[in-house]
């Protein structure tokens, strides 16, 4: 059998307080890079996200190298996504006694990294369990049609006698 081992971590930060399309904008500059790209990126870059989106990366990091026991250079960021959160919202007091509506928005953000060394181990066993599978000759079974009772029997339902559409009142 193929041995199914885990090669993504992620890290997961809900309700950071700031707009899902501010984040976006920095997200998207780091998809798909490695590691230490990624860290050089976000400490040059001015956006306020990027704080936030650091710590996270440094935590998925921090998971993959203490539940997987990969390398620092071996890891990419594969799947970054914001997704927006709840919407706090307040009143604020106006002039002639009426107010006016603050909306907070919040976004969740979630970094996945993958350690490339293990995507080639993983690939070259199944690789190797897909040639011992091939090389086996399969056992044809029959078709669901042809067995031996061909006939069943059939039962008569008549819509007056059995709860039909006249017993309803």
């Amino acid at each position: 059998m193929l041995e199914k081992r885990k090669i993504e971590v992620y890290a997961l930060g809900q309700h950071i307080a700031m707009s899902a399309h501010k984040a976006r904008r920095v997200i998207d500059q780091i998809r798909g890079r490695s590691y230490e790209e990624t860290l050089i990126i976000l400490e040059l870059m001015p956006y306020r996200a990027c704080c936030p989106i650091f710590k996270l990366v440094y935590s998925a990091v921090a998971n993959a190298s203490y539940n997987l026991g990969s390398n620092e250079a071996n890891l990419i960021i594969s799947k970054a996504e914001v997704n927006e959160g709840t919407t706090v919202k307040k009143f604020k007091p106006r002039a002639r006694g009426r107010s006016y509506p603050i909306k907070r928005p919040t976004c969740h953000i979630t970094i996945v990294v993958k350690d490339m060394s293990l995507t080639e181990y993983v690939e070259k066993n199944f690789l190797q369990w897909l040639r011992e599978r091939l090389k086996k000759p399969k056992r044809l079974k029959k078709p669901k049609w042809k067995k031996k009772n061909k006939y069943t029997d059939l039962t008569y339902h008549d819509i007056y006698s059995n709860g039909g559409v006249w017993d309803k009142k």
